[in-house]
């Protein structure tokens, strides 16, 4: 019996599926990111940022991202001979993508080459490595951050090790830190009793003879155990009493290299990396210190004052993290709706569709403006003002934004219908990684209650915050009304006594993200965007949800810009 094979199987062919997004610059592409560039006194480093966004568009750099978060970080504490080797061992994908971004100074260059722009242009890099591959922004975020805290405090440590931090060669092996053609930075602060509460930490610090530390005790979670070096809280002082750790008046600050620099490795025994929602490729872990050597960085006692700088500069980076991620779920969305059809028309037409990707947009644009203008604050050229302006407007933002991030997510993985919600489109992980940047340096009530102890601290804060938002008013009597409100929300704070403030943190802290967000699109987006956005977020009609937008919205003028 013969059996006639078929000619084909026309149920095979593909047919209204969107096209692989792969070889879009990120950076043109992105018109509120390449203005923002201008309009912040980074117009000079254009040509870098646009080879950096043809790199990270390619299908290359992003098969390298699936890798390394697909082939995540191995653990292996010994060798095959028994010797204890704590070392973590990563898919060549992530050393690939942790180099490029080292080799384009997305860690360091607005240290190395401080200028008008210097952070804005650093921030930009940054944002665009971090929205397609966003767990080696960890490593990259530290190393960025732990140079204010060696120049300021410590200028024997800072001529030997800033060099090395400015220096756009990576090289992932454990080895000696002198022989490498560059090193990066991690950070151990918590433990399991104290958490964000690092007064209540248990480990202690030693002097020895030669005038190094010896530190014992361990740390709940120590970001990229790989590193070449940690900044690390111990106990100092005769005893470092309980009644000290509750006050934090022993807990000092100290470096710590992962190699001495004899090439010996130092004692850092990983206890487990952790299992984490998201942020797969980065590994973070449990650690124990048994007389690891630490060199004390500012003055003993002194722990808190010395690492909160590089606390501030990681909660800058947070917001970075969380506007990658809102670029990157916009781009997925607006991909897959302006590249299938459903019921008769192109999902982007569908008025429903348009509604939410341009509402998902005015998010990513906010958010966007928003780190900008804080990277301009952070430039060598920031007087007092500016600098009071940071320091408020930093926290405010970090509460504000990385909280945005995870609905922002899942809306947009919503747009791409079962497509988004498999591990196939990069969406379903963004909704993963979103949540670390809102926990990262201080989850929603640590850093709500930071926005209190700034007001109270520096009061200069509140008035240059305030000053930030005028410029813009008149412009909208929505958003003078939003100021108006905000204004005597803060007034009302200063006449509470502590406990009943912070019932009112988190809600002032949003007032006043929305003020600043919508100050800074009054002033430098288009008014379209910046009337839909304010009706949007403080109309009478405002939703919970993204896509309720009210009429008359120029949709078109929103999305052309992403």
């Amino acid at each position: 019996m013969t059996t006639i094979a078929p000619s084909g199987f026309r149920t095979h062919e593909v047919f209204n599926q969107a096209p692989p997004r792969v070889d879009v610059n990120e950076y043109t592409s992105n018109i509120p990111l390449v203005e923002g560039v201008a309009h912040y006194d980074a117009d000079w480093a254009q040509p870098e940022l646009t080879e950096v966004g043809a790199l990270v568009g390619t299908e290359s750099f992003q098969h390298d991202a699936e890798l390394a978060n697909t082939i995540t970080p191995e653990f292996h504490s010994h060798d095959k001979w028994g010797n204890r080797i704590d070392e973590v061992e990563f898919h060549p994908a992530y050393h690939r993508i942790i180099g490029a971004a080292v080799e384009h100074g997305a860690h360091t260059s607005a240290w190395a080459d401080p200028k008008p722009g210097a952070n804005v242009a650093r921030a930009a890099s940054f944002m665009m490595f971090a929205q397609i591959e966003p767990g080696h922004s960890c490593p990259i975020s530290m190393t960025h951050s732990v140079v204010p805290a060696l120049a300021e405090f410590s200028p024997e440590l800072s001529e030997l090790w800033l060099p090395r931090l400015y220096s756009r060669g990576y090289d992932g092996r454990l080895a000696a830190p002198g022989e490498k053609p560059g090193v990066l930075f991690g950070m151990a602060m918590t433990e399991k009793q104290g958490g964000s509460d690092v007064r209540a930490n248990t480990t202690r610090a030693v002097q020895n003879s030669d005038g190094t530390w010896s530190l014992t005790g361990h740390k709940w979670f120590c970001s990229a155990p790989m590193s070449d070096g940690f900044l690390i809280l111990a106990q100092t002082g005769p005893g470092a009493e309980p009644a000290e750790r509750l006050s934090g008046a022993s807990l000092s600050c100290f470096l710590v290299p992962r190699v001495l620099e004899d090439g010996t490795r130092n004692v850092f025994r990983i206890q487990r990396l952790k299992d984490k929602l998201g942020n797969k490729s980065n590994a973070s872990s449990e650690i124990e210190l048994d007389g690891t050597i630490g060199h004390l960085v500012g003055e003993p006692g002194r722990g808190v004052r010395t690492i909160i700088e590089m606390v501030s500069r990681t909660r800058l980076d947070c917001v970075y993290g969380s506007t990658a991620g809102m670029r990157q779920s916009v781009a997925e969305a607006l991909w897959h709706t302006r590249n299938r059809a459903a019921f008769g028309a192109t999902l982007i037409d569908q008025p429903a569709m348009t509604a939410v990707a341009a509402d998902l947009a005015l998010e990513s644009e906010a958010a966007t403006a928003t780190a900008l203008r804080l990277a301009r604050a952070h430039d060598e050229d920031a007087d007092d003002t500016e600098k009071a302006f940071r320091r408020l407007a930093t926290a405010v933002a970090k509460y504000w934004i990385c909280k945005r991030g995870p609905h922002h997510a899942y809306e947009a993985l919503e747009c791409l219908g079962g497509n988004g919600y498999t591990e196939a489109f990069p969406v379903a992980r963004r909704y993963r990684e979103q949540p670390v940047m809102a926990v990262w340096e201080g989850s929603g009530n640590v850093i709500a209650l930071d926005v209190l102890r700034a007001m109270t601290r520096e009061p200069e804060s509140v008035a240059a915050f305030d000053a930030e938002l005028t410029k813009a008013r008149g412009a909208s009597a929505l958003f003078d009304a939003h100021q108006d409100r905000m204004r005597a929300s803060l007034a009302e704070l200063a006449t509470l006594d502590p406990a009943q403030a912070q019932f009112r943190a988190r809600a002032v802290a949003a007032s006043m993200a929305l003020g600043l967000q919508g100050s800074l699109l009054l002033r430098t987006a288009p008014t379209a965007v910046a009337e839909a956005f304010l009706a949007a977020r403080l109309g009478e009609d405002r939703d919970l949800e993204y896509g309720s937008l009210p009429a008359g919205t120029d949709f078109a003028a929103i999305l052309d810009r992403h």
